[in-house]
């Protein structure tokens, strides 16, 4: 009889590049720690740009500024199922060899040791401190709301050889005491993945994707009030309409993609009182490229003006 891993099981234990190649998909090169592949969620890809660390259990795809964990990988490479099939996808995919259940667990314990053993978080500061993280945080326009909510996290991971090397970027803790972190170049969770909710008001609640979306929605409704669901990880859907179900009225602004569109309708059918509010930014991927977009565009004005003054 196979024995499945559930989705947690398969968040901490499975590996995704075992996975890529039942799927027919191989590396191209290996870059310290991360393997790089063709993307195989983009058709244009040329150049290796999908990177794989196993280790830390994470993907990253250069091109479309995406990644996440194995879920979020069948999420984004089966977007028209919904998220308990992506589950059976995962589940068949995960057992494919026909590996006993137990040997897959003790060898999955030794990786996530090693896991924790990669990394340090050697403290935090108030946003603002470090110039590279402001300058971020001010690309993508929440950069003062950012400071309510974020902290500048620094932190070490080591090589093979346990040589550290020093890190820092913007992050806002999850439910789990884990640290989703943000940089230019670096998109991943120190620790426990988990959602991350910010109790405000008992009855209304938004609901996002991750916390740069979240920040730009409050920078557009600074005096709303309703509490607020951080996914964090679409991998962790169920969590978070677990949560939502205490709250009466729901509006989720996921991404406008496959993705999230599969997932508010997954959202939505356990919870039909829930609302989708992405046409919030029609036109737009989320919402802060909504919001980059009108940063940009009140400087062209603003450069336009001053330019028609200084005739």
């Amino acid at each position: 009889m196979t024995s499945f891993l559930n989705a947690k099981e398969l968040r901490e234990q499975a590996s995704l590049a075992e996975l890529l190649s039942r799927l027919g998909f191989e590396p191209v090169r290996r870059s310290g720690k991360e393997l790089m592949y063709l993307s195989m969620l983009r058709d244009s890809d040329s150049a290796p740009s999908f990177a794989v660390n196993d280790q830390l259990g994470f993907w990253f795809d250069h091109g479309t500024g995406k990644g996440g964990t194995i879920i979020d990988f069948g999420i984004a490479f089966w977007p028209k199922l919904t998220f308990s099939e992506v589950i059976e996808k995962l589940q068949t995919a995960s057992n494919a060899t026909g590996t006993p259940r137990m040997s897959v667990t003790r060898m999955s314990i030794q990786g996530k040791l090693d896991r924790e053993r990669h990394y340090t978080v050697d403290g935090t500061k108030d946003i603002g401190t470090h110039p590279a993280i402001t300058s971020y945080l001010k690309n993508r326009g929440v950069f003062d709301i950012a400071r309510n909510y974020l902290r500048e996290v620094y932190y070490t991971v080591k090589d093979e050889r346990g040589v550290g090397r020093s890190f820092f970027a913007a992050g806002l803790k999850n439910d789990d005491e884990g640290w989703e972190v943000r940089s230019l170049y670096f998109k991943g969770c120190l620790g426990k993945k988990g959602i991350t909710t910010i109790p405000v008001d008992p009855k209304r609640v938004v609901v996002f994707e991750g916390f740069i979306n979240a920040l730009s929605w409050l920078h557009h409704n600074r005096k709303a009030g309703d509490s607020l669901i951080i996914l964090n990880s679409l991998s962790l859907l169920d969590r978070a309409i677990e949560k939502a179900k205490q709250f009466s009225t729901i509006n989720i602004y996921f991404d406008r993609d496959k993705a999230g569109f599969q997932a508010s309708k997954d959202f939505i059918k356990i919870l039909p009182y829930a609302s989708d509010r992405s046409s919030a930014f029609e036109n737009y991927n989320d919402y802060n490229d909504k919001l980059v977009a009108e940063m940009r565009s009140l400087v062209v004005n603003e450069t336009s003006q001053k330019i028609k003054r200084g005739r």
